[in-house]
């Protein structure tokens, strides 16, 4: 697959996530995925593998967060690399804290599938709104 046609993959899934499609983002990824998501005190932080897995992952920040803004702003692509730019605004459901967040979201693919995903964020940021206020000195 050339350029164009990754980035219009990648924009597909941001499209079936602005959708809540999961199933339909999971058609994107190969089957041998590997979705990361560093950060040391994010709840989300770790290494999903396959289908199974990042499904996992989005099971678990919808039990975690409602995104309230989800903004890709900027796609820059050369061959089989595409990086995302852009923004987020979020509300912890357990503490009822909010975030905002500059991300770049970086994506691998392999035979027009998704095959390596990692996200680069100021997870302390989102880490600090799963602590309540009380808790936080607030």
């Amino acid at each position: 697959m050339g350029t164009a046609e990754n980035l219009q993959i990648v924009k597909n899934g941001y499209a079936a996530f602005g959708r809540g499609d999961v199933p339909g983002l999971l058609a994107l990824l190969a089957e041998d995925v590997v979705w990361d998501m560093p950060g040391d005190g994010f709840p989300l932080a770790g290494t999903y593998r396959g289908h199974e897995g990042v499904a996992s992952f989005f099971q678990k920040l919808g039990e975690q967060a409602e995104i309230l803004e989800f903004q890709p702003r900027e796609f820059l692509a050369d061959g089989d690399r595409v990086l995302v730019v852009g923004w987020e605004s979020m509300k912890v459901r357990a503490t009822g804290r909010g975030v905002e967040i500059d991300w770049v979201m970086s994506f691998t693919l392999r035979n027009g599938k998704i095959a390596k995903f990692r996200e680069y964020t100021d997870t302390k940021a989102i880490a600090d709104a799963h602590v309540s206020a009380a808790a936080a000195g607030v």
